[in-house]
C-alpha cells in the first residue's frame, strides 16, 4: 500500500481546529497599538503557568526549603528558564502551523505511534490530576475538615464550571486562571513577610551553588524539583489556547501573533517563578532555621507555619493558596485533556460529554487512591504522579523540538539555529534528571539519606 502524500512537511494538507469552540473567537484588530495588543493576547500563558506552580511542585519546594535553606532557589531559577524556552517553542508550533502539538503528533506519525502517544498523554494527564484534586482536596480538608475522598469528589465541579465560563467566552476563563494566580501570589507575598527571610541569604540562593552537585542529598532533590517542573500536559494546552486569538493568517500577522504569545508566557511564568521561589522562601525561613529540616508534606507545613511564625493567619492563608492552586490546575487539566483527546484521535463529541469523559479519566483514580490509602499517603501519591509525568515527558518534549525545528512543517517560522541547539541541550537535560528522579524513586539506585 502506498503511504499518504507528504504535504509542506505533513501528512494532511490542514488540521482541523483546535479547540473548535473558542477557536480564533477574541479579535486583535490590525489598527491597534503595541500595548493593546499585548493586552489582547494576554492570557494563555497564564493558563500555562498555572501547571508550574500546581501541588506537585509545592511538595519539592516544601522539601528543599526545610532541608537545605536558600540554596536550591537557583535551580528553581534555571527549571523555570527551561520551561519559558520549551512553552515559546509550544507557542510558535501552535501559531505558525495552525496544529496544536496533538494534531501535529497525528499528522506526522503513523496509527500505531499516535495512538500510542495518546494512551502515554492520557495517562500523564490523569497522574497530574491526581496531584490537583489530592492538593485541593487536602486544602479544603484543612480550611472545612472535609474528609479527603469527599474532597476529590467535590474538585469534579470544575466540569460545569469550565462549560459554563466557556459559554460566556474564552476570555472568562482566563480571568478567573489570572484572578486565582493573584490569590496565590498574594497570599505567599503575605507569608514571606511573616516569616522574615534573610535578604542576603536569599538573593545568595538564585547564585547556583557546588555543593548542589557534591551533596547527594541537596542533589536528589534539586532533581526532584526539575523533574516537577516542565508538565507535558502544558506544551498540548499552549499549543492549543494561542489559537483562540483572531489575527491576520498571514506571515506578518503569525510573527506578530508569535512575538506577542512569547511576551505572554514569559510574563505569566516569571508569576509562577515568584510562587515556587516563595514557597521554598518561606519553607526556609520558617521550617530550616529553627531546625525542622524533615517538613516535606503539605499538611504538616500548613499545621505548623501559625504556631512556628506566631501569626494564626498565616497557615489560613497557605490552605487558601493551596486551594486556589489545586482548582486552577484541575480548570487547565480539563481543556488539556479536551485537546488531547480531540487532537490525537480527531474525536467530536458534545462538550458536556466530551468533559465528563476527559474528567472521569482523572478524578476515578484520584478517589480510588484516597478511598484506599487515605490521608497518611497523599505524599506517596504525589511522588507518584510526578514520576508518571516524568515517564511520559520525553513523549511530548522530543516531538515538539522536532517539529519546531523542521523548516518543512514550520516554513519561515522554524526556529533558527541558535534556539534549536538550545532547546535539544534542555531537552537532553531534563531527559537525564528525569531518568535519573525515576531510578532513584523506584530504588533502582540508593537515594541518599
Amino acid at each position: 500500500m502506498d503511504k499518504p502524500p507528504i504535504l509542506n512537511g505533513w501528512r494532511k494538507e490542514g488540521a482541523s481546529r483546535s479547540l473548535p469552540e473558542v477557536h480564533g473567537t477574541i479579535p486583535v484588530p490590525s489598527h491597534f497599538g503595541f500595548w493593546r495588543k499585548m493586552l489582547a493576547f494576554s492570557g494563555p500563558g497564564y493558563l500555562v503557568a498555572v501547571g508550574y506552580m500546581d501541588p506537585g511542585n509545592w511538595a519539592t519546594d516544601l522539601a528543599g526549603g526545610s532541608a537545605f535553606g536558600y540554596t536550591l532557589l537557583s535551580v528553581i531559577f534555571v527549571s523555570n528558564l527551561m520551561a519559558i524556552l520549551l512553552q515559546t517553542l509550544a507557542a510558535r508550533l501552535g501559531i505558525a502551523t495552525g496544529r496544536d502539538l496533538a494534531q501535529a503528533c497525528r499528522d506526522h506519525y503513523s496509527r500505531p505511534v499516535s495512538m500510542g502517544l495518546w494512551a502515554m498523554c492520557e495517562v500523564a494527564i490523569a497522574a497530574c490530576d491526581l496531584a490537583e484534586v489530592i492538593g485541593s482536596a487536602i486544602a479544603l480538608n484543612l480550611l472545612f475538615g472535609l474528609p479527603l475522598t469527599l474532597g476529590v469528589c467535590v474538585t469534579a465541579l470544575d466540569v460545569l464550571l469550565v462549560l459554563l465560563l466557556q459559554h460566556y467566552g474564552f476570555r472568562l476563563i482566563e480571568a478567573l486562571v489570572v484572578t486565582l494566580i493573584l490569590t496565590i501570589a498574594g497570599c505567599f507575598f503575605a507569608e514571606m513577610i511573616f516569616s522574615k527571610p534573610e535578604l542576603s541569604a536569599m538573593l545568595r540562593g538564585f547564585v547556583p551553588q557546588a555543593e548542589i552537585i557534591r551533596i547527594p542529598g541537596m542533589l536528589y532533590v534539586a532533581i526532584g524539583i526539575i523533574g516537577a517542573t516542565v508538565m507535558p500536559h502544558n506544551l498540548y494546552l499552549h499549543s492549543s489556547i494561542v489559537q483562540t486569538r483572531k489575527y491576520e493568517q498571514n506571515a506578518a500577522g503569525k510573527a506578530e501573533a508569535i512575538k506577542f504569545a512569547t511576551i505572554d508566557s514569559t510574563t505569566a511564568l516569571m508569576f509562577a517563578l515568584f510562587i515556587n521561589a516563595a514557597i521554598l522562601i518561606v519553607a526556609a525561613a520558617t521550617f530550616f532555621k529553627a531546625g525542622r529540616h524533615d517538613v516535606a508534606e503539605i499538611q504538616d507545613a500548613s499545621k505548623l507555619l501559625s504556631p512556628m511564625l506566631g501569626v494564626g493567619a498565616a497557615s489560613l492563608l497557605f490552605a487558601l493558596a493551596l486551594l486556589a492552586s489545586g482548582q486552577n490546575s484541575t480548570l487547565t487539566g480539563t481543556l488539556a485533556g479536551q485537546i488531547v483527546m480531540e487532537g490525537f484521535l480527531n474525536l467530536r463529541l458534545r462538550p458536556w460529554l466530551r468533559r465528563l469523559l476527559t474528567r472521569s479519566i482523572a478524578i476515578v483514580p484520584a478517589v480510588i487512591c484516597t478511598f484506599y490509602y487515605g490521608e497518611h499517603a497523599t505524599a506517596k501519591l504525589l511522588i507518584f504522579s510526578q514520576v508518571v509525568l516524568s515517564l511520559q515527558l520525553p513523549f511530548a518534549v522530543v516531538p515538539l523540538v522536532m517539529f519546531t525545528s523542521d523548516r518543512r512543517k514550520m516554513g519561515e517560522f522554524a526556529s533558527p539555529r541558535w534556539l534549536q541547539v538550545l532547546a535539544w541541550f534542555t531537552t537532553a537535560v531534563i531527559i537525564v534528571l528525569n531518568a535519573k528522579l525515576l531510578l532513584d524513586t523506584f530504588g533502582m539506585t540508593a537515594a541518599p539519606k
